[in-house]
């Protein structure tokens, strides 16, 4: 029985990226479909649901994707609403990168720090900037259901404020905190962890504001165009020291992101019953990090 994966993306073209990853990890078929909106998909779903029975499900997945983040989740509830039963296909949602890349972040980060409070130490903390775009979000999210305590930062207050309300909405026991640039001074000298989730090319963090980040344990940047989101960090960076500090560039974190998509990938063919969100990646990204590690000893 041939692995079909229906690349279902919400922009005219699919993503070449998210394709070649798929086929890398074992695909045998691609069946790629743009423009896909929450009018249209159920036709393709029903394609994936009918087309096989019983065990025969678990070689046919879908894998999600696009740059509207707000359709992908849309699209997602669609998807979810239009399965029955046990009549189902295993679904990776992944929304421009969004959510392996966060995933990979998280770990990146655990590989140093601790998220959750003990007796000996505070919960963590954590500033992140560019908070309120596909990736910040997510990062935030995981971030905040680990343990620690976010200051999710935007040049715009109110929007920043509106997000940590959403997330805090759908999880209530998630330590949100808005803050806005102009506001970093206040808090930047007792965070534990800095992530930069900013546009391409967008410097969010000045080497005279790194400076003030005296508790700052890790920091990462994931973008990966010149210049830096945060001032003296390399695309290329993975665990490098830098004084006090250890230091993640976008092409460090991607590294991690890249084994994350194609395990994911490949466990959607396991059963047809997988739902892989934000969450359910940095599971896998956890087994896959703990696995390379023994690898490595």
């Amino acid at each position: 029985m041939k692995k079909i994966l229906l690349q279902l993306d919400v922009d005219p073209q699919p993503c070449s990226f998210d394709a070649v990853v798929a086929v890398d990890a074992g695909a045998d078929v691609l069946l790629q479909h743009g423009n896909v909106s929450p009018k249209n998909v159920v036709s393709l779903i029903h394609g994936a649901m009918f087309t096989r029975a019983g065990s025969d499900l678990a070689s046919t997945s879908i894998f999600l994707g696009g740059k509207n983040i707000a359709q992908v989740e849309e699209i997602a509830s669609q998807i979810s609403n239009t399965f029955f039963n046990s009549v189902r296909v295993s679904v990776l949602i992944d929304p421009a990168g969004a959510n392996t890349t966060a995933a990979a972040t998280v770990i990146a980060a655990k590989r140093h720090i601790s998220f959750q409070p003990s007796t000996k130490s505070k919960a963590c903390q954590a500033l992140v900037l560019g908070g309120t775009g596909p990736v910040g979000q997510r990062v935030s999210r995981l971030l905040a259901n680990q343990g620690a305590h976010v200051h999710l930062a935007s040049r715009s207050f109110e929007r920043a404020s509106q997000h940590c309300k959403l997330l805090n909405k759908n999880f209530p026991l998630a330590r949100l905190e808005p803050t806005s640039i102009k506001m970093l001074e206040k808090v930047i000298g007792s965070v534990d962890l800095i992530v930069s989730a900013g546009g391409p090319g967008v410097e969010m963090l000045t080497e005279a504001q790194l400076s003030q980040a005296i508790s700052t344990t890790v920091c990462i940047d994931l973008n990966a165009v010149p210049p830096a989101g945060i001032t003296g960090i390399q695309a290329t960076d993975t665990a490098r020291r830098d004084g006090t500090k250890i230091l993640y560039g976008a092409l460090g974190v991607g590294e991690i992101k890249m084994k994350l998509h194609k395990a994911a990938i490949q466990q959607l063919f396991q059963t047809n019953d997988q739902w892989l969100d934000a969450e359910e990646l940095l599971t896998i990204a956890e087994k896959v990090d703990v696995s390379n590690e023994q690898k490595s000893q």
